[in-house]
């Protein structure tokens, strides 16, 4: 089996598009559709067709090109059930446990409320790749829109446990934001602190920070680090639950 190809590029101000092409089948899937014009150059750029469209959430801001790609390319829009209602030219809806074939490529969803009430991960497990949007940044989370805290807390502790190899897509880049944040959180951790200095570098020349890996994440992510005492004695939270330090983490990060 042939290694998946990926294209990343900005839409919009700074959504992440990626297109994920099986040289075998020929299939190309969107991870959602921030934009039209930027994903059909990419494709155009690479030489695919868009076959599906894999959405996470029913945000604006990732399924605004859902109808313009699904008119040029007749593509199969895939998206969670508990938003179905609400996602632009839904063919197939999914929920927490479903799995699908992409070519050879067994695709696992994730449902992870948090930032919506419905929002999914796409996890190719053999390939070692998790599609996280607005759940899991690199040294972030998402907002919480449409779910409590305890909820966003559950949802990543189950992408927590998958392998630390996994490399994490998301979806947008704020991690310079996210990093400049961790280390009020986290300020005696020396891998965040180099991590932070590498991003400031990295950002300074315009370049990417996706992907990140999970173990990476498992390191330096407060959002995924409220058990940790030296975050717990810096916020004065040693005997609280982890989703009430989760919930405090959010709530600085919010007014950062």
């Amino acid at each position: 089996m042939k290694p998946l190809e990926l294209e990343v590029f900005i839409c919009r101000s700074d959504n992440f598009g990626v297109l994920v092409h099986d040289p075998e089948s020929g299939y190309t899937a969107s991870i959602d559709a921030p934009e039209a014009g930027p994903i059909l150059a990419a494709a155009k750029r690479r030489g695919w067709t868009i076959t599906h469209i894999l959405t996470t959430h029913h945000h604006t801001d990732h399924v605004e090109g859902n109808l313009a790609l699904k008119e040029q390319f007749g593509c199969e829009i895939i998206g969670p059930i508990n938003e179905a209602v609400a996602i632009p030219g839904l063919d197939r809806a999914v929920s927490d446990g479903d799995t699908f074939e992409f070519g050879d490529h067994t695709v696992n969803v994730i449902e992870t409320p948090g930032h919506t009430a419905g929002h999914v991960c796409y996890h190719f497990e053999d390939d070692k790749l998790l599609f996280a949007a607005d759940t899991l940044f690199a040294l972030g989370c998402g907002r919480l829109f449409e779910r409590p805290a305890a909820d966003m807390w559950a949802s990543l502790q189950k992408l927590a446990v998958l392998p630390d190899e996994t490399a994490i897509y998301f979806g947008h880049e704020y991690t310079l934001s996210n990093a400049r944040f961790a280390v009020t959180i986290d300020p005696d951790n020396e891998r965040l602190k180099a991590r932070a200095a590498d991003i400031e570098a990295l950002r300074a020349e315009g370049k990417f920070t996706v992907p990140t890996t999970l173990a990476l994440e498992k390191e330096t992510n407060p959002f995924l680090r409220a058990a940790d005492p030296s975050i717990r004695r810096h916020l004065l939270m040693e005997s609280r639950s982890n989703e009430e330090v989760f919930a405090e983490i959010r709530k600085r990060k919010d007014n950062f």
